[in-house]
């Protein structure tokens, strides 16, 4: 079967979580969503799912359980969540921006705001997901910090970011500086092309994977359990 360009994404996210055993996962967007689920629903099956409010639900919606705040804080602080967020700005250290574009003094663009970018990248693991890759959002320095990068984080013990997703590619930390490396680019995308598109000297390694694909399954989970309504399209076309 013809493999979209979404779904390699999906898979990409979802393997953000693999290995992370019995956390919250925090996905923030469509095809982080559709991730989640899918590690839920495979590798992954101790993660712990909300509604983004007070309760534990299946991928289904199905109430599982109550999340009171004070535990889901708990939870935050400690290192047993994993966020997933998205960038309006991210660097080659990791910081990330979702504050303004320009000087904060007199931005040029207001957005979202800080919120809690920090307290996400200080006390608990950190994934980002970029539906369009572009020298926009993958620039040399973001105009203000909001998600910490390893360049800010100061030896904070629970400060770690597994990966950051593009429609274009995967990227890691796995680097002596934690500079941003190129982990793989999805099939029918170049690394010229990624190169082409970000704004900073990515780390790029003499030979570039492509991101895996998906099994059988996960396929089917993902067109007919999780995502029947190929919502994922609406975020990455082909």
């Amino acid at each position: 079967m013809t493999v979209t360009r979404a779904e390699y994404c999906v898979i990409a996210c979802a393997e953000a979580w693999r290995g992370d055993g019995e956390v919250l996962a925090s996905p923030m967007g469509l095809i982080p969503s559709v991730g989640a689920r899918l590690a839920r629903r495979t590798f992954s099956p101790d993660l712990l799912m909300t509604d983004g409010e007070a309760l534990l639900v299946d991928i289904d919606g199905t109430v599982e359980g109550w999340l009171p705040y004070r535990r889901h804080l708990a939870l935050v602080t400690g290192g047993r969540r994993h966020v997933m967020m998205g960038a309006s700005q991210i660097d080659r250290y990791g910081n990330q921006n979702i504050s303004c574009i320009g000087d904060w003094a007199r931005p040029k663009r207001q957005l979202l705001g800080v919120r809690g970018a920090p307290v996400n990248t200080l006390n608990n693991p950190t994934s980002y997901w970029v539906p369009r890759h572009s020298r926009r959002v993958f620039v040399e320095k973001v105009d203000m910090v909001c998600g910490v990068g390893y360049d800010h984080a100061d030896g904070a013990p629970c400060h770690r970011i597994p990966r950051v997703v593009s429609d274009l590619g995967v990227f890691d930390f796995a680097t002596p500086d934690h500079s941003m490396r190129l982990a793989s680019v999805h099939p029918g995308i170049t690394v010229a092309q990624v190169r082409e598109a970000t704004g900073f000297d990515l780390v790029v390694p003499d030979e570039v994977p492509y991101t895996r694909e998906p099994t059988e399954r996960e396929l089917r989970l993902i067109r007919e359990v999780i995502d029947p309504q190929n919502t994922r399209s609406r975020e990455v076309g082909d």
